[in-house]
């Protein structure tokens, strides 16, 4: 009777779900989704550049507005496997004949 009594608890313990249980060895990958950018692509973009200039050094934006094509947005969200959640975004604004008008970003600006 114990021995079932026993059993009974271990399997309901280990079928259970088990997210509590940390397993040691497992591999969780790092989870990247948006833009990967860093801050030497930012010092790059100089006022009047073109679209094609900025599109050139960043890369397609991932958010471009249709109803407001002077908007870009690259959004960066990485999650390491420990957990740890950076999230990063730059919006680029364009003025009416499709230049550089000005950089919002949450990036820090390095010192030359």
């Amino acid at each position: 009777m114990r021995i079932i009594l026993l059993s009974l608890v271990f399997l309901t313990l280990f079928s259970s779900g088990c997210s509590w249980v940390k397993f040691p060895g497992v591999h969780k990958i790092d989870i990247q989704q948006g833009n990967i950018l860093d801050q030497d692509m930012i010092d790059t973009l100089q006022p009047e550049m073109t679209k094609a200039q900025v599109r050139f050094v960043l890369g397609t934006p991932l958010i471009s507005d249709t109803f407001d094509q002077s908007r870009w947005d690259y959004p960066f969200r990485h999650l390491s496997p420990t957990g740890i959640e950076t999230k990063r975004h730059v919006t680029i604004y364009f003025d009416d004949q499709d230049v550089l008008k000005e950089i919002v970003s949450d990036y820090t600006e390095t010192v030359n």
